[in-house]
């Protein structure tokens, strides 16, 4: 008799706990926006952090709640921002797509070295020893931290530079956080010229450092119908703004440091 008050007690103790936590969990639930699943699905689902949120799903939370912009995933890109704002009722402003550039020509045998380097293949380490082994303060050290990082393979080490394929670039930046250098930079996709060197040193001092640096002869600037191409610091800059890839900088430029796109990608795949 005891066992069976025992057992309906311990039922009944049961069953109380039992509603009680139903009706907690219906109390305490937190309803989820029904557009979250959508956008999810909308993401590339690469979960590669440039967002600034720690995954596809962090970020269509902060965009259902209004705390990410739609065009907050380089990844996706323009269509899928376009997607995004339809979803949540907002205007697109996906602006032009980028990709990433390694603003550097000095391969081997073109830039100088101050020393022979042996330690750990490591641009940032490489970086902490005297800035690398290149003469040239914005040569490319060529150890692959940012081949390290890409999620999407596009990036190559190339006779000791990184070269990166547009095609396959996504424009998610973690190349250009991983550069101690600094040399990795953007520019529009759909621009076909660029200017692959950034040190500011005088034509006669760069002559001595890389065979393969803009010595600011103005030659470009000068070519140039559209004001687009100016020499700044003694280095080439294209204002993309005007540039209309008329491509007289790229005929005219010695060094041929101002480099077409097409041309790129065929000396990649060689």
């Amino acid at each position: 008799m005891h066992i069976l008050i025992a057992v309906a007690a311990l039922g009944a103790t049961g069953l109380v706990l039992g509603l009680l936590l139903a009706g907690a969990s219906k109390y305490l639930e937190v309803e989820q926006d029904e557009r979250i699943p959508i956008i999810i699905d909308l993401l590339p689902g690469a979960n590669c952090g440039a967002c600034g949120y720690a995954g596809c799903a962090a970020f269509a939370q902060a965009l259902a709640e209004g705390k990410a912009p739609v065009n907050g995933c380089p990844v996706g890109g323009a269509k899928t921002s376009e997607k995004l704002a339809k979803v949540l009722g907002v205007k697109s402003d996906s602006g032009s797509e980028k990709v990433a550039v390694v603003l550097c020509r000095g391969v081997d045998g073109a830039a100088k070295k101050k020393f022979v380097y042996e330690g750990i293949e490591s641009c940032e380490i490489a970086h902490n020893l005297s800035g690398g082994d290149k003469v040239c303060n914005f040569g490319c050290l060529g150890f692959g931290d940012c081949f390290n990082v890409c999620r999407f393979d596009a990036i190559k080490i190339e006779n000791g530079v990184a070269v990166i394929d547009p095609e396959k670039c996504t424009a998610c930046g973690l190349c250009i956080n991983a550069c101690p250098k600094g040399i990795i930079r953007f520019k529009p996709k759909d621009k076909i010229y660029s200017v692959r060197c950034l040190s500011q040193e005088k034509g006669a001092q760069m002559k001595n450092i890389c065979s393969a640096g803009c010595i600011a002869c103005r030659l470009c600037e000068k070519a140039c119908e559209f004001d687009a191409i100016k020499v700044v610091d003694n280095i080439a800059v294209i204002d993309y703004s005007k540039c209309t890839d008329c491509g007289k900088c790229f005929e005219v430029c010695p060094k041929k440091i101002i480099y077409k796109e097409t041309a790129f990608k065929k000396m990649v795949a060689k």
